[in-house]
């Protein structure tokens, strides 16, 4: 019944969406903490405040815009997430991967997903921008957990490779192109949040192999993938810490090292964008 009723709201805002969008998207582009300025690029934008959206979920996060844009970036149409939702506000997994089934439902083929994370990788510095190769999921929660809907996606999924191979290597090729410094590949693991992590979580969470931390992005992965898409990630390392010599972490200051990195991501989603 649940799902019933989850399915009626997911068709209800694709109706809404489709009479307000303009072109059909090809590209999503998710933008997380301290990454919206992009979506101030797009030309001949159309905003939508997610509390105007019939059933989408609100954004309680002061970091996150809380609007989808749709309009053009590169001469390619686009649907923009300024912010997203997050497992620790008290949403499902299903509940905040919502906008992801909505825009694939809308046609879009790619998902572009950022985030703001923390580095567990000792070869990394603050501002190193990860491109995800592969993920780990520690969030206890699934979106695809209960009945299966064929229409959307089938009912176990191939994760074997989330991250297509052809946009990481995109990716890295205009990163090398553009003189885009401190770039590299890793490992996400997503955490349940909103604590941040330990000394001792830390330190297993690198023994896991994981090579950067947040609260975010794989639930979305995973609708994604359900639903036939491609998927580039991309993480903004806003801080690197050694569990043998560990500093304290603030957000105030994981947002300002992402604001600083926000203009090297632009440039390479820039890039990358007419190359898709």
């Amino acid at each position: 019944m649940v799902m019933e009723i989850f399915k009626q709201n997911v068709d209800e805002t694709v109706s809404f969406l489709r009479e307000r969008m303009g072109e059909v998207p090809e590209i999503v582009l998710v933008l997380g903490t301290g990454l919206s300025g992009l979506a101030e690029r797009i030309e001949s934008p159309i905003v939508l405040s997610y509390s105007e959206i019939p059933n989408f979920p609100t954004a309680t996060v002061s970091s996150h815009a809380g609007n989808l844009v749709f309009g053009r970036l590169c001469g390619r149409p686009v649907a923009v997430l300024q912010g997203r939702f997050h497992y620790y506000e008290g949403y499902s997994a299903r509940e905040l991967t919502m906008p992801i089934r909505v825009l694939a439902l809308l046609g879009a083929k790619t998902l572009i997903v950022s985030n703001s994370a923390g580095g567990l990788n000792p070869a990394f510095a603050s501002g190193t921008l990860m491109v995800v190769r592969d993920h780990l999921n520690f969030i206890p929660d699934n979106p695809l957990r209960g009945p299966n809907f064929d229409t959307w996606g089938p009912r176990f999924p191939d994760l074997s490779a989330p991250y297509d191979q052809r946009l990481i290597d995109t990716a890295l090729a205009c990163a090398a192109r553009e003189q885009i410094g401190q770039v590299a590949t890793g490992v996400y693991v997503a955490i349940p949040g909103p604590s941040l992590e330990t000394p001792a979580e830390t330190r297993y969470l690198r023994q896991c192999g994981a090579d950067a931390v947040g609260m975010s992005t794989v639930p979305e992965v995973i609708v994604a993938i359900h639903a036939g898409m491609r998927v580039l990630g991309l993480s903004v390392v806003a801080n690197v810490n050694d569990p043998d010599n560990f500093k304290p972490i603030f957000l105030e200051e994981i947002i300002e090292e992402t604001k600083r990195a926000e203009d090297r991501l632009s440039r390479l989603l820039l890039a990358v964008l007419p190359e898709i």
